[in-house]
Formats: structure tokens, sequence, C-alpha cells
């Protein structure tokens, strides 16, 4: 276990930036809309922004990562969430933001997926789910830092200053993962690197899609996280100053209790497939409470805070079964299609991140940031994760032991 903890150390830190961009708009959406004159529906399409360039990108960095390692992919794209951390610190508009987010997207690309691709080298099959909800727990601790710490940095110099501070942070990390991390674990006799001719990466992209049980787990897994984050990194904050009009840094206190909220959740669902002897059950054991606790926010008008706050944060405990799926959709593929296989999956994750934060923001503003337009936004994840588990429940199970 001690020669892993310096890889995993950098995962956890790699991830924890690519959190932190994730969820950074949400406690500042204020000062952002105030500063660079954003609407809703803007506020929201800066939201999917990143998530459109993680899109984008995936199946190129799984390519990447069979052909040059996940090491060597890792810390080359990293470089450009720099520059993309820069680009926000100089913001005049909304175009400015967006294209910043954008290129931040595209250099956190291959920050989660590098964990699954390298779990599944160093860890025993049995143990992924397990290693995985560390990894992605401790991650939680860059949405942590996109909470209280980011309000209260944005109050004390700026959330300019703050984004310049962050871009410093993730080029020492990039130099680090680089000079750190390894591709296999000592003694594996597993390649470093799949270099394939032209042909052969094509019939392997192709081997991947026509995967049996594939399209089901997708159909899940492009509802299953992406509710999450739009209600913690694009939804919350607006929602707690639209409505219930807290400050900057209570903002931040209650989407820290979210996230911490998350990081939970991800711990207790990383052994459950093995207490269950099913990924199965314990994603769609989560999906449909998840559903129903959206689904109370969604029918209460101006809750109490204290209600609304205790259904937030149990959106966050309840939907945090991704990391199971990421361990389902693993399973299904060889090694040599490890790169490919565990960016095809993320694909669907990315797309609804997509999707969803920018139908939202169409809704709210629509019905004009209201409690009402919040109650809609609410109802339609509810909605959207019920229609995912339809589909999902055709997927094959295959339980860890």
């Amino acid at each position: 276990m001690a020669s892993k903890l310096p890889m995993m150390a950098l995962l956890i830190a790699i991830t924890c930036l690519s959190q932190f961009y994730r969820v950074s708009n949400s406690v500042i959406a204020p000062e952002l809309a105030r500063d660079l004159q954003l609407s809703a529906r803007q506020i929201g399409w800066a939201g999917s922004a990143f998530f459109f360039a993680l899109f984008a990108v995936q199946l190129p960095v799984g390519l990447w990562f069979d052909r040059f390692g996940a090491r060597r992919t890792v810390s080359a794209v990293s470089l450009l969430a720099v520059i993309g951390s820069v680009w926000i610190a100089h913001a005049a508009d909304a175009a400015d933001l967006i294209a910043g987010r954008i290129i931040v997207g595209v250099g956190c690309a291959a920050s989660f997926m590098s964990v699954v691709f390298l779990c599944a080298r160093w860890f025993a099959p049995r143990e992924l789910s397990t290693a995985l909800s560390w990894v992605f727990a401790a991650s939680n601790l860059g949405t942590l830092a996109g909470a209280t710490p980011l309000a209260w940095v944005a109050s004390q110099v700026g959330w300019r200053n703050g984004f310049l501070g962050l871009s410093a942070v993730t080029l020492v990390v990039a130099v680090l993962f680089y000079v750190i991390v390894r591709d296999r674990p000592p003694g594996s006799t597993l390649p470093t690197t799949h270099k394939e001719p032209l042909g052969k990466v094509i019939g392997g992209l192709w081997q991947v899609w026509r995967t049996k049980g594939l399209l089901p787990l997708l159909s899940m897994h492009f509802f299953a996280y992406a509710t999450m984050l739009t209600v913690l990194g694009v939804w919350g904050g607006p929602y707690l100053f639209d409505v219930h009009h807290l400050d900057g840094v209570q903002r931040g206190n209650v989407l820290l209790a979210m996230g911490v909220a998350q990081t939970l959740g991800i711990l207790t669902y990383g052994p459950m497939d093995r207490v269950l002897h099913s990924r199965k059950r314990a994603v769609i054991l989560g999906t449909y409470l998840t559903a129903a606790v959206l689904l109370a926010l969604s029918v209460l008008a101006e809750p109490p805070l204290p209600v609304a706050v205790a259904l937030l944060v149990a959106v966050c405990f309840l939907c945090a079964f991704g990391t199971v799926i990421v361990a389902q959709g693993r399973t299904l593929f060889s090694d040599r299609l490890g790169g490919r296989a565990v960016t095809t999956v993320n694909m669907a994750q990315c797309l609804g991140l997509t999707v969803l934060p920018a139908l939202t923001g169409y809704i709210v503003e629509a019905w004009g940031a209201t409690d009402l337009a919040y109650r809609l936004v609410f109802g339609t994840l509810a909605a959207g994760l019920v229609l995912g588990s339809l589909a999902y429940f055709r997927s094959p199970d295959n339980a860890s032991g």
C-alpha cells in the first residue's frame, strides 16, 4: 500500500482542482452576475461550458491514455487549466467567462478518468469501487474549497485574484503529477501504453460501443452526477441568494455542508456494492431516494431555511452513487481498452453535465429566478433521474463480490 500513496496523493490533488473548477461558479454567482452583467441563462451556460469541454475531448483523452499513458496526458492537458484560470481572472463579460471555463474544462478533462484508469491497474477488481470512493471522496476537498473558502477569498481579495492564485497551484500539481505518478505498479507486466495502428484504434472504439450493457448504464450515468452537481455547483448558491437572501459567506457555509455530505455519500456508497452483493441495487436505491428528496424540494413553496438546507444536503449525500456506476462500467472492458472505455463511460456524465445546467438555466430565466423557478428546476432533475433509471433497469449487474 505504501507504494501507492504518492500516486493516490497526486490523484487526489488533480481531482481536487477539477472539483473546485466545477463548483466555483455557484458560491460567487451573484458577484459574477454583478461584475460581468450575467443573466440566469448565461450563468447556466457558464456552468455547462466546463462540462461541454469535458465531453468534447473525452474520446481523444481515452486514446491518449492508451497511447501515451495517464501520466503524460494529465500533466500536459493540465497546463490548459492554468491558462483557463488566468483567462477567467481577466474576464470582462459572459463570453470571456464561458471561454475561460471551456479552456479549464479541457485542462481538467483527463483528471477523473485518470483515477479510474490508474486505480484499475493498481488495485484488484474487488477493491476498485472502494479505492475509487477514497480518491473521489478526498477530492471533495476541492468542492469544499469552492464554498466558504472561495466566498471568503472573494470578499477579501476579489474572485479574480482567487483564480490567479489557483492557476499557480494548478501548475505546481501538473509538474508533480509528471514527476511522481507512474502508469503501472512496480513489477507489473501490463504495458505502459498500447501503440496501435489507426484501424485498430477505430476497431477498439467500435468494440467499446457495442459492448453488451453499456447503453443502459450510460443512460443512468447521464443523470446521476449531473443532477447532484447542477444543485451543488450551479443553482445551490443562486437559490440560497434569491429565495433565502443569504450573503456570500452564509451561502458558502451551506454549500460547504453540501460538499461534506457528498463526501460522506461517496464513502458510504463505495463499499455498498459488496454489502448488497450488487452494484445495480446500490445505484437504484440512490436514484429513487434522491428523486424523492428533489420532489420534496419541488413541492414545498418557500420552505423554512433549515428545511431547505436539510433537503439540499440530503440530495448531495444520496446522489453520490456515481462512483458505483463508474466501477460497474470499467469492469465491462479489458485493460487494452481501458482508456477508451473509461472515457466513453464518462462521456455520458459529461453530456449530462452539459445539458442539465443549461436546460435549467432557461427555466430559471423564464420564471424570473423566483421560488417557483427553482422548484421547477428541482422537479425537472427528479424526473430526469427516474427517466434514466428506466433504461438502467436493463443493465446487467456485475457485483464486486
